[in-house]
């Protein structure tokens, strides 16, 4: 063999099948640090919004406030969409309790499925593409495992007919096709170190919502005590937001 052995050379002996093997790893690698790069991008992003979000959240003195500013300015992370649902929510059960079957069981179970319902899907959403990165960490390196026998097949075929059998002879062409597994492995790794981050950071996201989702329930059912210290004795409930949604929605169609 007069040629160079390497990477080019290899392109050039490949057949139809190890270039479709070749295809497929280049198709997993790009799809896989496309998602890779932009959940990234996107987890940041909602990080930031999400705090910025929660600071301001817990400076306001009251939830009435909080459910004007919603009309003001639409929700841009999740921590803001589950507080939107969880004020809305109360405000219809309040209101549509008896003519709303998804109202019935009162505030209270109403509250919760609906909140429930808002934790599930942003899990839901956090989860997109999840499944083609753990597809391209576990597949990868099989799939170049077997571009690297299929290659080795091919090479000692062409070996054999060629009737040169030594090993200067053999050990090029083999070594060739260890490039296949080389990729493969170069495809995994990074999908699967990924994929751990991904599933940790979700985790920790959804407890993070979880607990909001605890403090919104009390703070919407038990009512904000804050708004109306001066008016209420120690002993009586205050006031919630579904009560003081309902007493406005009166008002307006006096």
């Amino acid at each position: 063999m007069e040629q160079g052995l390497g990477f080019s050379h290899f392109l050039s002996q490949i057949d139809e099948v190890g270039m479709s093997v070749l295809v497929l790893l280049l198709s997993l690698s790009v799809a896989s640090w496309y998602l890779i790069i932009t959940k990234s991008i996107v987890n940041l992003i909602a990080k930031r919004r999400a705090e910025a979000f929660l600071k301001h959240f817990w400076s306001f003195d009251s939830l009435h406030a909080v459910n004007v500013e919603f009309k003001n300015v639409a929700p841009n992370n999740a921590f803001a969409e589950l507080a939107k649902l969880g004020i809305d929510a109360a405000v219809d059960s309040k209101i549509h309790s008896s003519h709303k079957l998804a109202a019935a069981g009162g505030t209270g179970e109403f509250l919760t499925r609906t909140l429930r319902n808002g934790i599930d899907q942003e899990a839901t959403r956090i989860e997109n593409g999840l499944t083609l990165i753990a597809s391209a960490g576990s597949a990868a390196p099989y799939i170049g495992l077997f571009g690297t026998v299929w290659g080795i097949y091919h090479a000692l075929i062409q070996i054999g007919l060629s009737g040169q059998g030594t090993l200067d002879k053999v050990a090029g062409p083999v070594g060739e096709a260890l490039i296949m597994t080389a990729l493969g492995l170069a495809v995994a790794i990074p999908a699967v170190l990924a994929y751990n981050a991904f599933v940790r950071r979700n985790r920790i996201w959804l407890a993070r919502l979880e607990a909001f989702a605890h403090d919104l329930f009390v703070l919407i059912t038990v009512g904000d005590d804050r708004h109306h210290q001066a008016s209420v004795s120690p002993l009586q409930p205050s006031r919630s937001i579904a009560d003081e949604e309902v007493n406005n929605a009166a008002i307006e169609r006096r």
